[in-house]
């Protein structure tokens, strides 16, 4: 029913305005990794020392030299809109990222580069040659700078996506777990997602078999995310070479490959770029960015790469809401990715602390009975199947009845705040960040643990 407020005018017929919001907004839910933040943010100021691990938010600072370079933006005036797609100068250097960079080496160090090379093949031998040469690449891609469209973060991107490519009644094949905006940005779009579970014993990852078997003439867009959140699983090339063939089976289904977290995995796991498999350029509509690998979460900056209709497209809708990114971020991005391969050291340290802060958390809830866990690879989450204690009674608290209530639960009784599964399509099980200090963290598996002797696994109300 609509909402209506009449006019304080007595001298005239009483005027019903129609207030309500729209039944696209109705339909969409909010987003529970945002208002459990929000809600331990208030919970905080209030003086209750919660630790939150809720935020998907690298708890380190931007680095000194990237920083450096928005503040001489500000100072040389560098503070106006830009093209709506991004400054050719971001463009081009996206552009050398995803295919390598030597694309960018000077000649004397293409010369150091081929010197190195022959001297590993004469101590090692031909078959090294692969190996030698893949340190040089990032992503194995090649565009122009024409298809690129740089946005005010990957979000934004997803979202462009989704909407320039999908019509009303379009299906979009989405697994879970999932990121949880995927599902509500592609009811935005007016499109069905058709959600495909998988399993924590097969490492969170999509079956071929069961994709092969949920795919139908509405499918348009197949999501893909990895390294993922929530789960930090990441997609063997192999898996994703499986996947590809059977995409490409389906000449109107495109994929959206979410690679945010590219460059922080774990070895032995790699991180492949689905578009540079065989046949899957043309089809696959690629989202990165800065937020995660950086600490660049609040300079808003992120990037879409593509066919240059499909990424024109979502440069139309782009053109119609917000424009351009941030000028002072873009200059920003241009000294992120001059950091080098793989963002260097800078990147690798942060990767190196959130490697420790995993293997601290993975052993500490190894230690719990009835926590089952797919140890992720990459990302710096853990997605923990906790169901075995539903059904158990708190005193004091009432009955853990699903993933939401046993987040309610480790607030109130650990004051550690945690976002529960069914928000990312999963009511087994909740999800940790461990972009947190080490301290952090163990403090809050100290909470956890005292919290943990409450419960009793299985034992129904």
């Amino acid at each position: 029913m609509a909402a209506a407020i009449e006019g304080d005018d007595s001298n005239i017929d009483p005027i019903k305005l129609d207030i309500s919001v729209s039944q696209r907004v109705n339909s969409l839910k909010p987003s529970k990794t945002v208002a459990i933040t929000d809600h331990a943010t208030a919970l905080i100021q209030e003086g209750v020392p919660v630790i939150g691990l809720a935020a998907g938010e690298p708890d380190f600072d931007t680095p000194a030299l990237i920083s450096q370079a928005g503040i001489n933006a500000i100072r040389e005036g560098y503070t106006r809109y830009t093209p709506n797609a991004g400054t050719m100068e971001l463009r081009t250097a996206i552009c050398n990222k995803l295919k390598a960079i030597y694309a960018t080496c000077d000649h004397t160090s293409m010369h150091f580069v081929f010197r190195l090379l022959i001297l590993l093949i004469v101590i090692k031998g031909f078959t090294c040659l692969h190996k030698s040469l893949a340190f040089a690449e990032e992503n194995d891609l090649t565009y122009t700078p024409d298809q690129i469209l740089v946005s005010n973060g990957a979000k934004q991107c997803i979202l462009q996506a989704i909407l320039a490519v999908c019509s009303p009644a379009d299906e979009v094949i989405v697994p879970a777990p999932y990121w949880v905006s995927y599902p509500e940005m592609v009811r935005l779009a007016d499109a069905n997602p058709v959600v495909i579970s998988t399993l924590i014993s097969d490492n969170f990852l999509l079956n071929p078999k069961v994709l092969a078997s949920r795919i139908s003439e509405k499918s348009r867009l197949l999501i893909l995310c990895s390294p993922s959140n929530p789960t930090g699983s990441v997609y063997p090339k192999e898996l994703l070479e499986e996947i590809a063939e059977i995409v490409s089976k389906h000449p109107r289904l495109l994929v959206l490959s979410d690679e945010i977290y590219e460059r922080i995995t774990y070895l032995p796991a790699t991180h492949t770029s689905f578009a540079s498999l065989p046949g899957m350029w043309d089809r696959t509509l690629t989202v990165n960015g800065f937020s995660k690998d950086f600490a660049m979460t609040g300079w808003r900056l992120g990037y879409l790469a593509g066919p240059k209709h499909l990424v024109s497209a979502c440069g139309k809708v782009q053109s119609q809401s917000t424009s351009g990114a941030s000028s002072i971020s873009q200059k920003a991005g241009v000294a992120a990715l001059g950091l080098g391969y793989a963002g260097g050291e800078v990147v690798s340290t942060m990767v190196r602390a959130f490697q420790e802060r995993r293997d601290f958390l993975v052993k500490s809830f190894r230690e719990l009975d009835g926590v089952e866990m797919s140890e992720p690879q990459g990302a710096f989450y853990l997605f923990l199947d906790f169901s075995s204690y539903y059904g158990t009674h708190v005193e004091g608290f009432g009955v853990i009845k699903d993933s939401e209530s046993l987040c309610r639960f480790f607030l109130d009784k650990a004051q550690v705040a945690l976002v529960p599964g069914d928000a990312f399509g999963d009511d087994n099980c909740i999800r940790i960040s461990y972009a947190a200090s080490l301290s952090a963290l163990q403090e809050a598996m100290e909470r956890i643990k005292h919290a943990v002797i409450l419960l009793k696994p299985g034992l129904a109300v």
